[in-house]
């Protein structure tokens, strides 16, 4: 379940430590042919996201901050479980930690 800001705007929020922001993408409901696609069809996410923010790193054992890999902007493959969900107006984001985002895709 997602928890209900009372922010006015995602660019207000600042993830802490090796957390990264980010939004996915929402599946098609129509096809390039124009045919609309049911619900069912749609309902589950996508796992690919773009990142929105990242936070600033996490220390490691020996105290040196370790920089998260991704960077705004960055299009990543998510797992199909975890991150914390955030919802602003009609729009959803997830906070996941950098360890959990599985790749960076680059094209």
């Amino acid at each position: 379940m997602a928890a209900q800001a009372t922010f006015k705007s995602i660019k207000s929020l600042v993830p802490l430590f090796d957390r990264v922001l980010v939004q996915r993408f929402k599946p098609e409901t129509k096809t390039a042919s124009g045919i609309f696609l049911p619900s069912s069809t749609t309902t589950s996410p996508l796992p690919e996201a773009t990142v929105i923010a990242v936070g600033p790193g996490a220390p490691d054992k020996e105290g040196r901050i370790v920089t998260p890999a991704v960077k705004a902007g960055d299009r990543v493959l998510l797992p199909g479980w975890g991150g914390s969900s955030i919802k602003v107006g009609e729009d959803e984001y997830f906070l996941f930690r950098d360890s959990e985002i599985l790749a960076k895709i680059e094209e």
